[in-house]
C-alpha cells in the first residue's frame, strides 16, 4: 500500500522555512544552468537561422573567414560570376556579389573600451540578394559617398552608431544615414557601406574579401561548391552561407563549458543541502515512520514516499530557478566570434527545451539528495522508531 502524496506535500508545507531555504539553494543552481543554456540557445538561434539556403560563400582556400580572405577580381569575373549554376535576376545579370569585409572598433554600452564590428562593402546586387533585409530607419547609403547603414543590433547597442553620427574608418569619417533590420539575426550586427567607395579607401580595387553567389536550386548549390573546390587553379573554398554562420556557434563553447562547470559545482552543494534537509526530516519524524509501519505500510512504501518528497522539494527549487531567469528572456547581449573576431549580438532565449533541462537538472539534484535519507527512513525498526523523540 502506497503512502498518499498529500502526506509529503503537507510535510513540506509544515516545514516552511527549511523548505524555502533548500528550494532557494536548488533554485540558484538551476538558475545558473538555465542562464547558460539560454545564452547558448539564443546564440545558436542567431547563427543557425541565418543564411539563405541557396547562397554560396566563396573564400580563399584556408582563409577560414571573410576577414582573412582575398578573392581576385579576375577570379570573380572569369571563374565565379558566369557559372551556369548561378541564378540570374530579371535583367539577366548573374546574382553574384563581390564584397569587402573589414572591422571597426566602437565603444558599446557594455564595453566602453570598444568592440570589433563587421563592416561590409556591398554593391547593389548584394543588397538585392538579401531580400529579408529591409530599411528600418533613415535611408540607404548613396553610392560613391562615405555613408553607412548599420544593423538594428548595432544601433541598439552602440551609442556612436546612431543616425547622424560619424564613424572613423579607412581614410575618413562615414556618416550613419540609416538602420536596417534582417530576418537573419546575424546580419543585424554588421555595418554596410558602398563597396566601391570602401575599395577606393583601402586601395583594393582589384581584390575582394569574398563573393556571395545565389544558385538556381539546392542541387545547383552543391554542384557549384564541388566545381569551385575541385579547380586547383583557383585555390578557393566554397560553402553554404548557413554553414558559414553555423561555424560561428563555436564562440559559445567557452560559455557552455565554464557555465556547466560552475553549475555542477553548485549542484554538488545543493545535493548536500537537500540531503541534510531530508536527513533532518527523517530524524524529526521517527515516530511518524514507526506509526506508518504499524499501520501496515511497507519499507518500500516509506522509501518511495521520502524519495518523492525530496523530488517535490527539488522540483519546487527548479521552478524557482526558472522564474529567476525568466525576466532575462529576450535580453540582448553579444559575444565575440572566434571566426570573424567581431561581436555578434543575440537575444537570450528560454525555449521549452531549456526550461525542461533546468527542471530535469533539479530533479537529478533531488534524486541524489533524497536517496540516502529515504533509504535510512525505510531501514528504521518499528520499536526503535517509536521510542525516538
Amino acid at each position: 500500500m502506497a503512502i498518499p502524496l498529500s502526506y509529503n506535500l503537507r510535510n513540506l508545507a509544515v516545514r516552511k522555512t527549511t523548505t524555502i531555504m533548500t528550494a532557494l539553494g536548488i533554485g540558484l543552481t538551476v538558475a545558473v544552468l538555465v542562464s547558460v543554456l539560454s545564452l547558448l540557445e539564443g546564440l545558436n538561434t542567431a547563427f543557425q537561422s541565418s543564411g539563405h539556403p541557396r547562397h554560396v560563400l566563396v573564400l580563399r582556400k584556408g582563409g577560414g573567414s571573410e576577414l582573412s580572405s582575398i578573392i581576385q577580381r579576375s577570379q570573380f569575373l572569369e571563374a565565379i560570376k558566369f557559372r551556369p549554376m548561378v541564378e540570374r535576376d530579371a535583367q539577366g545579370e548573374p546574382m553574384a556579389s563581390p564584397e569587402l569585409v573589414q572591422t571597426v572598433n566602437l565603444p558599446s554600452k557594455e564595453a566602453p573600451d570598444g568592440m570589433n564590428l563587421t563592416v561590409r562593402g556591398v554593391m547593389a546586387v548584394g543588397r538585392a540578394m538579401r531580400e529579408e533585409t529591409r530599411l528600418a530607419e533613415g535611408r540607404w547609403y548613396a553610392e560613391g559617398r562615405r555613408e553607412a547603414v548599420v544593423g538594428s543590433s548595432v544601433a541598439n547597442r552602440y551609442p556612436g552608431a546612431q543616425i547622424g553620427q560619424r564613424i572613423r574608418f579607412g581614410r575618413g569619417d562615414w556618416e550613419v544615414v540609416g538602420v536596417f533590420h534582417s530576418d537573419y539575426p546575424a546580419r543585424n550586427s554588421e555595418i554596410w557601406l558602398d563597396a566601391n567607395q570602401m575599395a577606393a579607401d583601402f586601395g583594393r580595387m582589384e581584390a575582394f574579401s569574398s563573393v556571395l553567389v545565389r544558385t538556381q536550386d539546392e542541387l545547383a548549390t552543391q554542384a557549384l561548391i564541388n566545381e569551385l573546390e575541385s579547380d586547383q587553379r583557383l585555390q578557393i573554398e566554397a560553402l553554404t552561407e548557413r554553414e558559414y554562420f553555423k561555424k560561428q556557434t563555436s564562440s559559445g563553447d567557452v560559455i557552455k563549458y565554464l557555465g556547466t562547470f560552475v553549475a555542477i559545482i553548485m549542484a554538488i552543494g545543493s545535493c548536500f543541502a537537500a540531503m541534510n534537509t531530508m536527513y533532518a526530516a527523517v530524524a524529526r519524524r521517527s515516530q511518524e515512520i514507526g506509526t506508518l509501519r504499524v499501520l501496515g505500510f511497507s519499507r518500500r512504501s516509506i522509501l518511495l514516499s521520502f524519495f518523492l518528497e525530496s523530488l517535490f522539494l527539488s522540483l519546487l527549487g527548479g521552478v524557482v530557478g526558472v522564474l529567476l531567469v525568466l525576466p532575462l528572456n529576450g535580453f540582448s547581449t553579444g559575444v565575440g566570434s572566434f571566426v570573424t573576431f567581431t561581436e555578434i549580438a543575440f537575444q537570450l532565449r528560454m525555449s521549452p527545451g531549456v526550461i525542461g533541462a533546468g527542471l530535469a537538472f533539479a530533479l537529478v539534484i533531488g534524486a541524489f539528495g533524497g536517496l540516502f535519507p529515504a533509504s535510512n527512513a525505510a531501514r528504521k525498526q518499528i520499536l526503535t522508531a517509536l521510542r525516538q523523540i
